[in-house]
């Protein structure tokens, strides 16, 4: 059947022999390593009731011989490789990697950074990223490899908002990714195969309008590759990934913009700014996703990221002769755990023959009661007897039958056994202090010191693993903004694991756009995480909750050496606790505490809001104050003048009503100086002179006060009365 009869175009044929073609080459790079790799996982996973773990060839010696157990050794299996994996696979679960967004460029904003973590940390909850992480870690300790990927699915069935998920690949062996890659999470593979194996009647449900299986054998006739997809029960379905490549046009205009020739707006801005100053010949890629039996495309679509969703967690790789192999912690524990195991089975089988070592006597003795000694060894007789007419030469009895001494194990055995337990700890990197084993260090610095030479003989396991995870965690930063290209509410979650609820519009043009109310005070932010460059840094270190813990030892502790700082910190402490009702309680405690130390006035517009309120408040209130008291004292100064004025005037009427004018004169001037001194009229101030200017009233020369200019002449002494 050819492509144009199964409605395949020119385009998708090529494609489907270049995937049939670049599958057959994974294959075979790989074959021989995963060979080894499976075996790998087949000892990790051996137990009394397999014996994977003893070669088939040693069994067949050992075991029953024509179904009869009597003669059979022992073949016991001790497998003590689990805890050696565990122990660094459980290390990566109490300090697990995690990426930390850093922003780049100009364009970049350290709130987006914090955000972009932020969806980070909710994608890896809903997607349940730990699982993924957990299995992949686990694989590659134990053979050498795994695997994660990225999905999109939609939100909800009613919506066309998606989301992005984090996958979980158990099976290992069912990816097929470029061996040509250089970067040990696979960053530069030009492709990678997903595959999954279905029952025919699974695919032909799942897939009504492809091709049955019947017509996939008929096509496949004469290409040897049919049965690589095809099996007795099974079709192969796989997903296949691939970079597409278009060749384009890079220009560079004077004010430094830069435009694909094939990109809608080139045309406006060559016309805005005139012809590029300089071009280059690019190869534009996209990445394509194709999920196909071999030889139809069942589903097709691009994917929005730059990298293929697929990433490597590697153990140990090698190149050897240009073929790559790849090994985990089992491949070189596997002979000392299998001379474990051997010496084990000798030691219990010498033991077992102890019950089995015969009784010693002269002939004649056993006669008349060879039933009870011949299952003396496997019935409980309360006693055994002999036949008393057996004699020595001189007519006396002969002495007592005795077993014969059990064999017991020797000393070069158990040394042996020692000597596999020892090799296995060497060839794993891990020693007694790493695996919990009481040894001779007495301090808590000795100890760690000794723990810390397991972690690092087993250090790259998790340092691979960090890689694996900054590469998902970059290849997130690139989706976000695709996927999250309209007006949502996003929810993000700190390293506190505090949800919050952000505002995400990628038509803005800023990074970070505030609303403010008419007080002028920040009321929401907007966020776009399109804008800017962003790259990620990993680290590796205990969970929140395992700081939080330490975080409370550690307040504890400052506490009892310093109880003053209560009032301050105390809030701190209370809100790391893990009871019922400690939140409630830190915030009580919150309240009690001055802002300033808090530094509240600051974080919060709104309070700093009612702080600049109260001190305008206060402000005024002061002036308030001033005018208040100058007023009181003004109306002091009155009182003052009043009773002075009072006091001159009953001073005058007690006088004598026959006064002559130069007294009058006289009093009168005397009056003013007065008020001069206390330079206080009622309606004046004391940089006001009564008189206009000077220091007081002009006199002439006999003394008299001269009246002021304008003024009528004073009246002639004869006019005084």
């Amino acid at each position: 059947m050819t492509g144009e009869a199964r409605g395949l175009d020119k385009s998708q044929e090529t494609m489907l022999a270049t995937m049939r073609q670049r599958l057959r080459m994974a294959e075979a790079a790989f074959s021989d390593s995963r060979e080894d790799e499976l075996d790998d996982l087949r000892f990790f996973a051996g137990s009394p009731d397999n014996q994977w773990q003893w070669p088939m060839d040693v069994l067949s010696t050992r075991g029953s011989v024509q179904g009869q157990t009597i003669n059979a050794r022992p073949c016991l299996t001790i497998n003590k490789l689990p805890q050696h994996v565990r122990q660094v696979t459980n290390e990566q679960r109490q300090n697990r990697p995690s990426g930390k967004v850093i922003p780049v460029d100009d364009n970049a904003d350290i709130e987006v950074a914090e955000i972009y973590e932020g969806m980070v940390r909710h994608i890896e909850y809903i997607s349940d990223a730990d699982v993924a992480y957990d299995t992949a870690c686990e694989n590659q300790v134990t053979y050498g490899e795994g695997y994660i990927r990225l999905l999109t699915e939609y939100c909800r069935e009613d919506s066309f908002d998606q989301d992005i998920k984090i996958g979980r690949i158990r099976n290992a062996f069912s990816v097929y990714m470029d061996p040509t890659i250089q970067d040990p999470c696979g960053s530069d593979a030009e492709w990678c195969f997903i595959t999954q194996d279905m029952t025919k009647d699974e695919y032909e449900r799942e897939f009504p309008d492809a091709l049955p299986v019947t017509g996939l054998q008929d096509q496949g006739v004469g290409d040897e590759s049919i049965g690589a997809w095809i099996q007795q029960d099974t079709v192969r379905v796989a997903e296949y990934f691939y970079y597409e490549y278009k060749a384009d046009t890079l220009n560079l205009y004077a004010s430094g913009q830069t435009a694909f020739t094939s990109d809608r707006n080139n045309k406006l801005i060559e016309l805005a700014q005139g012809a590029p100053i300089k071009t280059r010949e690019v190869q534009r890629k996209r990445v394509m996703w194709v999920k196909t039996n071999g030889f139809e495309v069942l589903e097709s679509r691009e994917w929005p990221g730059k990298w293929i969703p697929v990433v490597r967690v590697v153990g140990n790789e090698f190149e050897v002769e240009g073929r790559v192999w790849l090994s985990g912690l089992v491949r070189n524990a596997k002979d000392a755990q299998r001379m474990y195991n051997y010496w084990t089975s000798q030691e219990a089988e010498m033991l077992a023959l102890a019950p089995k070592a015969p009784f010693v006597g002269y002939g004649g003795q056993f006669e008349g009661y060879e039933t009870q000694w011949k299952t003396a060894n496997t019935n409980n007789w309360p006693y055994l007897e002999v036949n008393p007419d057996v004699t020595d030469a001189q007519g006396g009895p002969l002495p007592l039958p005795q077993r014969a001494a059990p064999p017991l194990p020797q000393s070069g055995l158990w040394q042996a056994k020692m000597g596999a337990s020892d090799d296995i700890k060497g060839t794993t990197g891990q020693y007694d202090a790493s695996l919990g084993a009481q040894s001779n260090e007495q301090s808590g610095k000795a100890i760690l010191a000794r723990e810390r030479q397991g972690d690092v003989g087993t250090y790259h396991y998790v340092d691979n693993l960090a890689r694996a995870i900054r590469h998902i965690t970059r290849q997130l930063i690139d989706l976000i903004p695709k996927i999250y290209d309209t007006q949502r509410i996003a929810r993000i979650i700190g390293v506190d694991d505090e949800v919050k609820m952000v505002k995400i519009n990628p038509a803005q043009l800023e990074p970070v756009r505030e609303v403010k109310n008419e007080a002028g005070i920040v009321i929401e932010k907007i966020y776009n995480p399109g804008v800017g460059t962003y790259d990620v840094m990993v680290t590796t270190g205990p969970s929140y909750m395992t700081k939080r813990q330490e975080a409370v030892e550690g307040m504890v502790s400052v506490l009892q050496a310093a109880p003053q700082l209560w009032p301050i910190i105390g809030d701190l402490m209370i809100r790391n606790m893990d009871w019922p009702g400690a939140q409630d309680m830190a915030e009580r405690i919150k309240r009690t505490i001055d802002p300033k130390i808090i530094g509240e006035e600051d974080d919060n517009p709104a309070l700093a809001a009612a702080q600049q309120q109260i001190q305008m408040l206060t402000q005024q209130l002061e002036q308030a104050m001033g005018m208040l008291q100058n007023a009181h004292n003004s109306i002091e100064a009155r009182d003052a003048d009043t009773k002075e004025y009072d006091a001159v005037t009953k001073r005058i009427s007690a006088m004598n009503t026959g006064l002559q004018p130069e007294d009058v004169q006289a009093l009168v001037l005397s009056t003013l100086r007065d008020a001069l001194e206390t330079s206080q009229f009622i309606g004046e101030t004391p940089d006001e002179p009564l008189f206009g200017g000077g220091e007081g009233p002009e006199t002439d020369a006999g003394g008299a006060m001269m009246p002021p200019p304008g003024a009528p002449p004073a009246p002639a002494a004869g006019m005084a009365e």
